[in-house]
């Protein structure tokens, strides 16, 4: 049994048709990525995963039971940090833990294993704006690692970030992946990011929209990206993604 279902989903803002008959599984302990081009509806889908807004048609199953609002195994990390400016680092990665009950004591000793899992060990007490956006960002993961969820949403976590530490937070996100083994979905709009850290690729056309192939990714674990990127294969699907997404009214534009 998938542990994520979603069974002809649905949604629209007003005329416009955002996402038309979605279906995908998600199996317990898998990368999934949901690749796809800006205004698709990744993010729209991802909500309504989250049981943030709902759907206006079809079902989402978590564990087999019907999604209508958050649920306590499952997190989403967002593109923007949304870090606490007046707390630390280890304050705003126990925010979570102590909105489930935690006292801030209980809170700081939970938080030390999962602030040492993303390299900030000895950042403790910095404030958010004394962080480089990368830290910032670890500090994101570390917030939503604390509270144990079996799931994690990830909404282009790593879109804001330049180029450099986006891959260090690439193979930063493989690391923790290959110790804790989350089941993950992961959307972003960059075929490279969904090659490295997946173990499949939904792929999305534009609106209104919908899964339109899965691509199991044949690469090994654990990953280096470095030598990934080097490898034949790795171009190969990456020419295939690139198809897809440009659909076949762009690449019929393209040739002529």
């Amino acid at each position: 049994m998938p542990q994520i279902r979603v069974d002809d989903v649905e949604k629209r803002f007003g005329e416009v048709q955002a996402l038309s008959r979605v279906n995908l599984d998600v199996e317990r302990n898998e990368f999934v990525s949901i690749l796809g081009p800006s205004g698709c509806g990744k993010t729209t889908l991802l909500r309504i995963v989250a049981g943030l807004i709902p759907a206006d048609g079809g079902t989402v199953y978590v564990d087999d039971e019907p999604v209508t609002a958050p649920r306590r195994n499952m997190t989403l990390v967002f593109q923007n940090f949304r870090l606490l400016p007046w707390q630390t680092v280890e304050d705003n990665v126990g925010y979570g833990v102590r909105l489930r009950g935690a006292s801030k004591k209980e809170a700081r000793q939970q938080v030390g294993p999962y602030i040492k899992m993303v390299g900030l060990e000895g950042f403790e007490t910095a404030y958010p704006y004394q962080l480089s956006g990368g830290m910032q960002q670890r500090v994101g993961l570390a917030r939503a690692l604390a509270i144990d969820p079996q799931i994690l949403l990830m909404d282009e976590p790593f879109g804001a970030l330049d180029a450099q530490t986006r891959e260090i937070m690439q193979e930063e996100l493989l690391r923790i992946w290959n110790a804790t083994h989350k089941t993950v979905a992961f959307v972003t709009h960059s075929i490279d990011e969904a090659l490295v850290l997946s173990d499949r690729v939904l792929v999305m056309a534009a609106r209104p929209g919908r899964i339109i192939e899965t691509i199991a990714v044949p690469f090994d674990r654990p990953r280096d990206p470095a030598h990934l990127r080097a490898q034949p294969q790795f171009t190969e699907l990456r020419m295939r993604m690139w198809e897809l997404l440009r659909g076949p009214e762009q690449a019929e534009a393209a040739s002529g």
